[in-house]
């Protein structure tokens, strides 16, 4: 069943409100989980403000646009470190939220990670661990260890359910767990699609080594190296380690976004300007290339891509390009057609 009357009425730039009672409450089949959303509405800059609006600069090294800091939250028991949720949506398109967890230390016979199953649409949360292991299942009849190095795209399209808790391996004899879940949002063609889980092992990555840096591919290219990564549209998603005294001078594509997020260590970007730690550099489009260096060593993403130039509509974990759409969700997830976990 839907949720009866119109809800709230969306405009691009404005934001839902996580306390918007009536077609909150119409859509709890389960309870969502708290923190592990993107809320709002958003619309990319078009092709012909981009002069005007000062995300663009011509040709050459890349400009740093903006400057975060991670903010410190909670996905129900996790602590976690979100770069950002819903917002800068022209400069980070195609993703739409990025996330960071640990190092957790997880006691032997505790817990760890137990976010329960509930459902995506929309959007393809991506997980990828430095460290430890965790498990994934979900309403496609997926049972996945997922481990250091791997991969993991739950691809949602017109909705499926998962739950993401740590493996039984770390709940018996603890560890350190440490990554990443980023969504990456899908293409209006796409919205509804078939959802579909992939993993892939860590030597699925071609990696580009120098004796300055050190840079993995997890999706697109660079470098010379491919990917083996499906994507619905053109996106990048990069592990960088540079070297004490070491420089990188990274090509990207003009017209794309590219974003970075420091892990460890310091990054001299511009020539000038430095980033730390739990930092992240939002770029303006028009250079083609991305310049580091770091005089004591830097681990870091640098993430980008084709900016998708649509409405988005997001709400809890639904990411859609409008309201009807995300009612729709709503509907379906109440009616169990998003199946069962």
């Amino acid at each position: 069943m839907g949720c009866g009357g119109d809800g709230p009425v969306l405009h691009p730039g404005e934001f839902l409100e996580q306390k918007a009672p009536r077609i909150f409450q119409c859509m709890l089949r389960r309870h969502f989980i708290k923190g592990s959303a993107v809320v709002g509405a958003a619309a990319a800059t078009p092709h012909w403000l981009r002069a005007a609006s000062g995300m663009w600069s011509e040709g050459g090294e890349r400009k740093v646009a903006q400057v975060l800091e991670c903010q410190r939250t909670m996905v129900q028991n996790v602590p976690v470190l979100r770069g950002f949720a819903g917002d800068h949506t022209d400069l980070v398109s195609p993703f739409v939220m990025l996330d960071e967890f640990g190092p957790l230390q997880i006691d032997p016979g505790t817990l760890g990670m137990d976010i329960k199953a509930h459902p995506h649409a929309g959007v393809a949360p991506t997980t990828y661990l430095l460290s430890g292991s965790g498990r994934h299942t979900d309403s496609l009849d997926n049972d996945l260890i997922y481990r250091e190095g791997q991969f993991m795209v739950f691809s949602s399209g017109r909705g499926a359910i998962h739950e993401e808790v740590s493996s039984m391996e770390i709940r018996r004899d603890g560890g350190i767990v440490h990554g990443f879940q980023i969504w990456l949002n899908l293409p209006a063609a796409h919205k509804f699609s078939d959802p579909i889980t992939t993993l892939r092992d860590k030597s699925d990555f071609p990696i580009v080594e120098t004796e300055d840096y050190r840079v993995k591919v997890v999706m697109g290219e660079a470098l010379g190296a491919s990917s083996p990564t499906a994507l619905h549209s053109p996106a990048f998603y990069y592990h960088i380690h540079i070297e004490a005294g070491g420089r990188l001078d990274l090509p990207v594509d003009p017209q794309h976004n590219a974003f970075l997020h420091m892990i460890e260590g310091n990054l001299e970007v511009e020539g000038q300007r430095e980033l730390k730690k739990q930092q992240l550099a939002l770029y303006h489009r028009g250079g083609d290339l991305l310049r580091f260096y770091s005089g004591v060593g830097a681990e870091f993403l640098v993430l980008g891509g084709q900016p998708l130039g649509e409405p988005v509509v997001s709400y809890g974990p639904f990411v859609m390009n409008n309201r009807a759409q995300i009612q729709r969700c709503i509907a379906d997830y109440q009616a169990g057609r998003m199946g069962e976990l």
